[in-house]
């Protein structure tokens, strides 16, 4: 439906937008999600919670405003050249074939040259739910040289959020 009249609220989307990047506040009503729980594998135990994987849904006008601010910082990371060379996440022109590659090309060098190579992977589950978000806003600030209204717009992004469940016409409180 936003498509269909996408040319007459346009304006309207990009003033809300800067209004919240000026401000450096994420809007709340943004950041509320709504759980769909999703069989893993057919056959699986229905009545069991843990057959189910959590599908995590936000507003379309939530998911345009992070890839609008995704654009933004990565425009702002490349052109500074702030990025590791070897970071192959998130990157255009890279991709888990690149860092695949790399890995393989370092250890093979290694063994040619006679030395010794290993490989430790690790997989973290829900890896973005495991970061601490101070931590992650200072990174951002020491490490990546955003302060002010910027940090700001990202502490209000990161903070405050809810969910909820929903299966069916059946939907849990807000929490």
């Amino acid at each position: 439906m936003l498509k269909q009249i996408a040319d007459i609220i346009a304006p309207f989307i990009a003033e809300l937008f800067n209004c919240s990047l000026r401000k450096g506040l994420f809007p709340a009503q943004f950041k509320e999600a709504f759980i769909t729980p999703v069989l893993k594998k057919p056959g699986l135990d229905a009545t069991n919670a843990s057959s189910y994987r959590p599908i995590s849904n936000l507003s379309v006008l939530s998911k345009l405003l992070e890839r609008l601010v995704a654009g933004q910082l990565m425009e702002y990371l490349s052109l500074a050249v702030i990025l590791p060379p070897l970071q192959s996440g998130f990157r255009q022109g890279y991709s888990t074939e690149t860092a695949v590659l790399r890995v393989l090309s370092d250890i093979l060098q290694a063994v040619d040259s006679g030395d010794l190579a290993a490989l430790v992977l690790l997989d973290l589950s829900a890896a973005f739910d495991t970061v601490d978000h101070y931590i992650l806003l200072e990174r951002l600030q020491q490490t990546f040289g955003i302060s002010d209204t910027a940090l700001c717009w990202f502490q209000s992004y990161l903070s405050s959020r809810t969910q909820y469940v929903r299966r069916g016409p059946n939907k849990s409180s807000v929490t």
